[in-house]
């Protein structure tokens, strides 16, 4: 039985006063005046319902009032008697209870009229049997207990399965949510570098403090942010800094009144200094990570090209040289076209970066015992030095301009002894200060170098040069360095034993000039030794160049005395004994063949008048060598021994089929192959037959040289051709080796008509022509070209992005269908095994 409820009555009505009599006082009066702002909640008083609720039970008289509590409870026990009806009794099976006070009460089941309307009529028979009267035995008991466990572990197993499909699908809705916020997010950060970046470029005073933020941004967790905000500072930084080095005022100045625009100035400079100061420690940190190393390299070097004037460069320049030898190939090639650049355009630096440069260049070198890429000291090629700066003047000019200031001296002591006032020498001496004031003003604010202070420099950065050159020599010549360790940095890269010897003997034949005299000895000697000359059997310390490096060696050797012919005298059989030898020991597929051509230009093509012995020998060995190589290879030494044969015309019967070689036969009666010295040879007493085996050569270039030398016996020693005087071993050489590149079948016939001869098949394109259809193209249609290709890669790889980002999502997609779908299967089972049991 419930409780009975209470019945909460209505306040008493006051009386019924008419409104004239009630009275109110001026207190009240005041009080509604002065807060009349809260009195707004009386209009929108429901007066009905307050009425209704008041006069709720008002009408009733006390004896009514207990008439109308009978009703309320007689409803009361109706509801219940409603709630009641859905429980029945079973007399039959359920056994009452006797109470103490004598009364049957009978146990009640729940009916199952309720959950027949639900559906649900197999619960009602499980709470029957678990809430019926009947006591079950002990066999049923045990039954009924192994149905409900093995009903509960169906239901977890059912239960754990449900789970580990709710957490795959979790996971992959938690993927793709990542992933959607992640691209929000990168979105977001790429708008706000764009928009920090922008205004900063537009008013860079204003927005100065925005460079903070940036650098804020570089710390970041996605790799893409960090590299677009380097590139951004990257970018800002070449805009707004000035084209002079900051110099932040000291404590004195610091101290000193200025006006507003100074300090505006002064904040903008230190600002400016101390993010850029920044920024290259995060560079430098960056360099050290393989993710960013490349990214950091490339903003040093940019920044390096750009601002070599700015302050910090020397940090730039260290880190710059430091990454030359890189074995990353686009890392070396950028710091070597950035320190490249820095050489050629000294005006923005006057030369002081030039010099840090190659000193920290030369220090590498030794640092890496001469172990390094040929690139990094083939930027020594870059440098350009100025001789007349280097000439001294003349004695005599000095006399005159000693002789002219002696004069002037002279000239204003005249006149200040003329001066008798007093008054007018002060003014003269004052005019004079201001004059040398003024001159020294101009010079310090003048944008042209000083010729003594450029002179230094260059003098500095020659002797670095030099000095590295030297050392690199010296390494080459040292018999302990023949077998380096593999684990060198250029055995590793596969550069041989000495990297660093064909640049260095390139920079040496071109800044030849500028030795001084008395190192020329010593590096002559130098250059004999490398080549292969040696003064006892025992010491043979060119065991290990190769045969380009040795011809590179006896290039250089005539280059250092034709550019110092005056003062050198030196003996140059030696060369042309190693270049003798050299020939036979050339391979094409091993040695380079642009070093041969070059060689025979320097010495044999270019060369003074040879002897009669040697220039027979050269002869000699050129036929055969042009008779066992490749055609490139055989043109350079065609051209060549005609070129020796017009100059010597005594050598021209060695063209006579005479096997004495004519009238001339020399001291070697009979000709000596194997001979390592070219005037012991015999090469008189010979015959050139390769000439004729040569005029057969597939070849037409080739055979129509050798048809052309073969006919020179009978020509006229006074005549010359102009062929010779226009095509040397090397051009003949590159012209030939591009035309064995275009030699191609342009003109095949098809397949219906095969009688044509073989040889027409192929055509051999003039090199001079290939060169003239190189002019006339357009560059501007090739660039467009260019363009459009790029674009339409460029539209691919964004294709690809967004196919990859569609397929993601429609998996994602796909997988949630799919667990819908075994989650409602799985929902249909229970509901039919509930059913069925």
């Amino acid at each position: 039985m419930g409780k009975k409820k209470k019945v909460i009555l209505p306040p008493q009505l006051p009386p019924d006063i008419p409104d004239e009599e009630i009275e109110v006082s001026e207190e009240d009066l005041d009080f509604v005046n002065k807060n009349i702002e809260y009195a707004g909640f009386l209009s929108k008083l429901d007066t009905n319902l307050i009425n209704r609720h008041v006069t709720r039970v008002a009408d009733y008289k006390e004896d009514e009032l207990e008439a109308l509590y009978e009703k309320k409870k007689k409803k009361a026990s109706l509801k219940k008697s409603k709630e009641e009806e859905g429980l029945q009794v079973d007399r039959v099976d359920a056994l009452p209870i006797k109470t103490l006070e004598g009364e049957l009460c009978y146990r009640t089941v729940e009916s199952n009229i309720a959950h027949k309307e639900n559906g649900s009529a197999s619960e009602v028979k499980d709470t029957d049997s678990d809430k019926g009267l009947v006591k079950l035995t002990k066999a049923q008991r045990r039954q009924k207990l192994k149905k409900s466990k093995k009903e509960a572990k169906r239901q977890a197993k059912e239960e754990v399965k449900e789970t580990v499909a709710e957490g795959l699908h979790s996971d992959v809705l938690a993927k793709v949510e990542e992933e959607l916020s992640a691209q929000d997010l990168f979105a977001r950060k790429k708008i706000k570098l764009a928009e920090v970046g922008m205004a900063l470029l537009e008013d860079p005073e204003s927005n100065i403090k925005s460079l903070k933020e940036l650098l804020h941004i570089c710390i970041d967790e996605d790799h893409n942010i960090i590299k677009l905000g380097l590139m951004s500072l990257l970018a800002v930084f070449k805009d707004i800094i000035p084209g002079y080095r900051i110099r932040l005022p000291t404590e004195k100045e610091l101290e000193m009144k200025v006006s507003k625009d100074v300090q505006k100035t002064r904040f903008y400079e230190s600002t400016l200094l101390n993010s850029y100061k920044a920024y290259l420690l995060k560079l430098m940190a960056f360099e050290k990570d393989l993710s960013f190393h490349c990214i950091a390299v490339r903003c040093m070097c940019i920044l390096l090209d750009a601002v070599p004037h700015f302050n910090f460069r020397e940090n730039l320049v260290a880190a710059v040289v430091r990454n030359i030898s890189s074995s990353d190939d686009v890392v070396r090639k950028l710091c070597c076209e950035t320190i490249r650049s820095v050489f050629t355009n000294e005006g923005k630096h006057g030369g002081l970066v030039t010099f840090e440069a190659v000193r920290l260049i030369a220090e590498l070198v030794k640092a890496h015992d001469c172990q390094l890429h040929p690139d990094s000291i083939e930027v020594f090629l870059s440098l350009v030095f100025d001789e007349d700066l280097g000439k001294s003047e003349p004695k005599e000019e000095k006399k005159e301009k000693i002789s002219k200031k002696k004069k002037r001296k002279q000239r204003l002591e005249q006149s200040n002894q003329l001066l008798v006032s007093e008054g007018k020498r002060r003014k003269h001496e004052l005019m004079t200060k201001t004059r040398e004031e003024l001159s020294a003003d101009l010079k310090s604010v003048s944008f042209a170098p000083d010729s003594d202070e450029r002179r230094r420099t260059q003098s500095e950065i020659l002797s670095a040069v030099f000095g590295t050159y030297f050392r690199i020599l010296k390494h080459c010549m040292n018999t302990s360095f023949q077998r380096p360790m593999m684990n060198d940095i250029s055995s590793s890269i596969g550069l041989g034993h000495h990297p660093l010897l064909g640049p260095c003997l390139m920079g040496l034949g071109k800044f030849s000039h500028l030795i001084d005299l008395d190192f020329m000895g010593d590096l002559m000697h130098c250059l004999k030794k490398l080549a292969g000359h040696s003064d006892s059997d025992n010491d043979n310390p060119s065991v290990s160049l190769t045969v380009s490096e040795k011809l590179q060696c006896c290039i250089v050797a005539f280059r250092v005395m034709r550019n110092n012919l005056d003062a050198l005298n030196v003996d140059l059989q030696e060369f042309y004994v190693q270049l003798y030898n050299l020939l036979l020991e050339y391979r094409p597929f091993r040695d380079r063949g642009d070093v041969l051509a070059e060689a025979l230009k320097t010495m044999l093509w270019e060369g003074k008048q040879h002897d009669m012995q040697r220039a027979a020998a050269f002869v000699k060995r050129l036929a055969t060598f042009a008779l066992s190589f490749g055609s490139s290879e055989g043109m350079a030494a065609l051209v060549t021994l005609k070129y020796l044969l017009l100059r010597n015309s005594k050598c021209r019967n060695l063209l006579e089929n005479d096997p004495g070689g004519g009238s001339l036969s020399g001291l070697v009666v009979k000709y000596n192959a194997d001979a390592t010295d070219p005037h012991l040879s015999g090469a008189l007493a010979s015959v050139l037959w390769e000439l004729s085996l040569l005029s057969k050569h597939y070849n037409p270039s080739i055979s129509g040289m050798a048809s052309s030398i073969s006919s020179m016996a009978s020509m006229n020693p006074l005549q010359t051709q102009a062929y010779l005087s226009t095509v040397s071993p090397l051009k003949a050489f590159e012209d030939l080796t591009i035309e064995r590149e275009l030699l191609k079948a342009v003109n095949r016939k098809s397949s219906f008509n095969k009688k044509g001869k073989r040889g027409s098949e192929f055509v051999i394109m003039d090199a001079e022509k290939v060169r003239s259809l190189e002019s006339e193209m357009d560059e501007d249609v090739i660039e467009r070209k260019f363009e459009e290709h790029f674009i339409v890669l460029r539209d691919i790889e964004e294709n690809e992005k967004l196919r990859l980002e569609l397929n993601k999502t429609t998996s994602a997609l796909r997988l949630y269908e799919e667990y819908k779908q075994h989650r409602k299967l799985k929902q249909k089972r229970k509901q039919k095994k509930q059913i069925g049991g």
